[in-house]
């Protein structure tokens, strides 16, 4: 089986693109998005409908992000990121907050052999792998994992970081970031997944995309533009 893994797109559609046409070569027999579909600011909008339409064409099977969840909640004087998420509601289409506010923490496929989370199974907000700026320990990230079942890979975004950790006899993956990269390298990220019967095998995928463009429409549009522009652009955060 082929499982094709992305996630925190966080409203870049040209990431995006270039990276749903890169799985396509693959011809995947699942896909799955891990999250943060929407809060960032290369068009949100064509992030949104383009992640749609992959639904629809490919089933993708969706979690739910941290951002995600900042765009189910109401606007108040002391939500935080009102800003932020204000210009962000007047981007996207009515009730494309509470879809992806509302979609679940994790999914299971592979007859449960594979688990997809954004941060952990139960919570998009902590990081499985991360313990502040370094790597979680082995027992840190077993105790996050809780009880997976019969899962053997567990696979996360949320860290924007790639990595891959083997705990007996359970991969531990972390998917790295389609958009918002903090290494350094401003290429989109997704993962290949292949196998079944309690083997399988983990390719990390980059791909180019139109960078500039993505950029320029931030600049010219986006909350924070510049800032989000300089991100896009470098492969870090400022």
């Amino acid at each position: 089986m082929k499982i094709a893994v992305f996630g925190d797109v966080h409203g870049n559609r040209w990431a995006l693109e270039a990276v749903a046409r890169d799985i396509e070569v693959h011809q995947p027999d699942a896909w799955v998005n891990l999250g943060d579909q929407l809060f960032g600011g290369a068009d949100p909008a064509g992030a949104w409908h383009l992640q749609q339409q992959l639904r629809a064409q490919h089933g993708v099977l969706e979690v739910r992000g941290n951002t995600d969840e900042r765009l189910g909640q109401p606007l108040t004087e002391t939500t935080d990121k009102r800003e932020m998420l204000a210009w962000l509601h007047g981007q996207v289409p009515d009730g494309a907050g509470a879809y992806v506010a509302a979609l679940p923490t994790a999914v299971s496929l592979a007859d449960g052999e594979v688990l997809a989370a954004h941060g952990t199974p139960d919570s998009t907000w902590t990081y499985l792998l991360r313990d502040g700026k370094t790597w979680a320990s082995d027992d840190l990230v077993r105790g996050r994992l809780g009880d997976i079942g019969n899962a053997r890979l567990v696979i996360v975004g949320h860290s924007h970081l790639e990595h891959v950790r083997q705990l007996g006899p359970v991969t531990v993956v972390n998917a790295g970031a389609v958009s918002r990269q903090k290494d350094g390298s401003p290429l989109a990220r997704w993962v290949l997944l292949e196998g079944g019967d309690g083997l399988w095998t983990v390719t990390f995928r980059r791909v180019p995309y139109d960078i500039e463009a993505a950029a320029q429409w931030a600049q010219a549009h986006a909350y924070h533009g510049r800032r989000e522009a300089a991100q896009l652009r470098t492969g870090h955060t400022s």
